[in-house]
């Protein structure tokens, strides 16, 4: 399908993660993990905003699910505070009690290396 001159990038990227979430679902019985990486790139605010949700739903619907896991890869910490938002307001639903960030710092040696920090979501 052509969207070219029909749809934003950011209109695109959205319809992209919606079929691959849909494809995932329809091919996998209780796929057990979700991974998005940059899910927020070219999005405006009410697409981004409309993911959260969406992920959100999701998160709910899986969370009965022993093996579920979703991966969201980003450096868009607005789309995180959404994410935290849309998913406090599911009732019944237990927030998870902390996310991951992932940050590069420098060792004494002058070599880079990744360092994962366990966040608490009232921290955000």
């Amino acid at each position: 399908l052509d969207m070219r001159g029909r749809c934003s990038a950011g209109q695109r990227v959205l319809a992209s993660i919606v079929i691959r979430l849909a494809l995932a679902e329809t091919f996998c019985l209780n796929c057990g993990v979700f991974a998005l990486d940059e899910p927020t790139t070219n999005l405006d605010f009410p697409n981004k905003r409309g993911l959260a949700i969406a992920l959100a739903q999701i998160i709910a619907h899986r969370a009965a699910q022993d093996n579920f896991q979703l991966i969201v890869i980003t450096h868009d910490e607005e789309f995180v505070g959404m994410m935290k938002n849309e998913l406090s307001a599911h009732t019944g639903f237990a927030m998870p009690e902390r996310y991951f960030q992932v940050s590069r710092e420098e060792g004494g040696d002058g070599s880079y290396y990744s360092k994962i920090h366990a966040v608490d979501w009232d921290e955000l």
